[in-house]
Order: C-alpha cells, then sequence, then structure tokens
C-alpha cells in the first residue's frame, strides 16, 4: 500500500472541525482509497461509547471527500468541492467501533460519471471488516 501521510486532513476535505470523521489519508489511486478514524469520545455520532450507524455511514462519505479532495487539489488544481451521499445500499454492519478504535475505511470505484461516484465501501479494526457496501456520492462542481 502507498502511504500518504497529509499534515493537514482538513487540505483536502469541505468538512470542518467538529464534524471531520476522517483523520488521515493512507492510500490514493484513482480507484482506491483509504482512510484512518481513530474514534474520540468528543465525536458528534458516539453514543454510549460507540460510532452509531451513521457515524459509520459519515466515515465512508468521508473517505470518498477525501477521494474528490485530493483529485482536486493535487490532480485538477482546482478548489475542493462540496458533495452529499446520493444513496446507500446493502450496507451492512458487524461491529460497531468503540471509543479509542482506530477504524480503517478502503472505498474502491465501481462507476464514475457526471460528478456522481459509486463506490463499494469496507471499513475495519485491524483485520476484521466492520461494514461493507456502496455508496454513491454527488459532486457539486464550484
Amino acid at each position: 500500500m502507498n502511504y500518504i501521510l497529509l499534515s493537514d486532513i482538513q487540505e483536502i476535505l469541505p468538512q470542518q472541525k467538529p464534524f471531520v470523521m476522517v483523520d488521515s489519508l493512507l492510500h490514493f489511486d484513482m480507484t482506491k482509497t483509504v482512510t484512518r478514524f481513530e474514534v474520540k469520545s468528543d465525536c458528534l455520532f458516539v453514543s454510549d461509547g460507540r460510532l452509531s450507524s451513521s457515524g459509520v455511514i459519515e466515515n465512508i462519505a468521508q473517505t470518498c471527500a477525501a477521494r474528490i479532495g485530493y483529485i482536486n487539489k493535487y490532480i485538477l488544481k482546482k478548489e475542493i468541492a462540496a458533495g452529499m451521499i446520493g444513496a446507500v445500499k446493502d450496507l451492512e454492519i458487524f461491529r460497531f467501533p468503540r471509543v479509542g478504535d482506530t477504524v480503517t475505511t478502503e472505498v474502491e470505484v465501481k462507476e464514475e460519471v457526471f460528478g456522481i461516484v459509486l463506490v463499494v465501501a469496507r471499513a475495519y479494526i485491524a483485520e476484521t471488516l466492520i461494514a461493507e457496501g456502496e455508496m454513491k456520492m454527488i459532486t457539486k462542481d464550484e
């Protein structure tokens, strides 16, 4: 895996604190992006010491946003574009991460056309798969 360590992940994300659900970008290529996120107690999506389903979904969406942000900033030399979740399909969450867990999330592009990206997403704690499904992201080009 090609490791990419950005000193500030917010260089490529449109989200602002406290809504940032990705700590670092580990890998990028045009079809696969991998991020890391440590679940902290002050996370907006933590309840009873666990990351909620909304938090898992947002982490996946922000992994997609990191991909799009990396492309815009470092490849296309454009501003970071805002986006939104268009659809979530066949999402299964096998385990909800606890405070202190580090989640590694990967998204793999299945299809991309006219600012709409369909990805297969998988999230892990260590080697254990905790969630998988598909997400459609829609990017608003500024």
